[in-house]
């Protein structure tokens, strides 16, 4: 007689489960909008993640071109500052035939116009 006691003790017990609540979908259906704004959430979260990325790889690239143009501006100016030593501009006209005079340049006297040029 205990066991059959014990027996309907367990079976008139009701039962309690995690999941009474989610029957049939109920609780979902109650919550689809909820589950929405978190959908739309997570897309929103991954696309500013990768547009932080591009954003970040294009910085990167910009950076990486400014100093390649930084040391070829550098290199171009000494490479003009040199040739433009007087030794190295008298090298680059020898073969044309210009020599650096030895005269001192001749003053051409300022030509004043006359009363009677005027008039």
């Amino acid at each position: 007689m205990t066991d059959q006691a014990i027996n309907t003790n367990k079976s008139t017990k009701p039962k309690r489960s995690f999941l009474k609540g989610f029957n049939n979908g109920q609780w979902i259906t109650k919550n689809i909008n909820f589950f929405l704004f978190l959908s739309v959430l997570a897309i929103v979260y991954i696309a500013n993640g990768h547009m932080a990325d591009k954003t970040i790889r294009n910085i990167n690239k910009t950076q990486k071109e400014l100093k390649d143009l930084q040391y070829e501006y550098k290199t171009l100016k000494s490479e003009v500052m040199f040739k433009s030593e007087e030794m190295q501009v008298m090298k680059a006209v020898e073969p044309l035939g210009l020599k650096i005079s030895k005269d001192v340049p001749q003053r051409l006297p300022l030509e004043t116009p006359t009363n009677k040029e005027t008039e």
